[in-house]
């Protein structure tokens, strides 16, 4: 036990490093597209605030045709873009690109569903006493909507995650790749297993967390 700890801490401690770091990343620009599709994709429907066909069609497919490729895919197949834009393809910088494309439409989705979710009444009674479309988005469209999207972000999260693991095959760093290099080609099995235990409780602690924001802004 003490020759695993000593051998191979220091590695798991700078690939969960590597992780975190992945994910928080890609996460802070996959909420800013994110959140601004979603909010998009809501207020352009049919029917509704800013009613626009022609853009909420566009997005739409746009939206769809992103979530419908596979991640590992979309990780080759647009690796001259991401070269393009950060100048590397490799390591935590050269996949940032690549799991911001990935998560920012699956965002899109979860605040399109839960911006969708508020009782449609509410926003008719507010435009009813001249209240102002942009007013009416921010106090209320998107305060009913708060549990939900904290939800579905923390969905996103877990997913994102994933997305850095499968990373590691392009060696990309993190858990993933640690797993990839030592617990499959060197049959290094405890660090496999020292990887998922990890990557379990990375995911369970980001879903308590959520789910615990979540009940509290229900109660605000």
């Amino acid at each position: 036990m003490k020759e695993f700890q000593d051998k191979w801490t220091p590695l798991i401690i700078e690939a969960l490093k590597e992780t975190i770091q992945m994910t928080a990343i890609s996460m802070f620009f996959s909420i800013i597209f994110g959140v601004a599709m979603g909010l998009i994709l809501v207020l352009t429907r049919p029917n509704f605030l800013f009613e626009n066909k022609i853009i909420y069609n566009i997005l739409n497919v746009i939206v769809n045709i992103l979530r419908s490729i596979p991640f590992i895919i979309l990780l080759f197949f647009i690796l001259p873009f991401t070269k393009l834009i950060v100048g590397t393809v490799i390591g935590v910088k050269g996949v940032i690109v690549p799991l911001v494309i990935f998560t920012a439409p699956f965002i899109a989705r979860q605040i399109e569903t839960a911006l969708l979710e508020v009782d449609p009444g509410v926003i008719e009674a507010y435009q009813a006493m001249g209240i102002k479309r942009r007013s009416i988005i921010w106090h209320v469209l998107l305060r009913e909507a708060r549990p939900a999207i904290i939800l579905g972000l923390t969905i996103a999260t877990v997913s994102l995650i994933g997305a850095t693991a499968m990373a590691g095959l392009v060696g990309a760093g993190g858990l993933g790749d640690l797993a990839y290099r030592y617990g499959h080609i060197q049959y290094e099995v405890e660090v496999m297993y020292a990887t998922v235990l990890i990557l379990i409780i990375l995911v369970q602690a980001i879903q308590m967390l959520g789910n615990y924001l979540a009940e509290k802004l229900k109660k605000d």
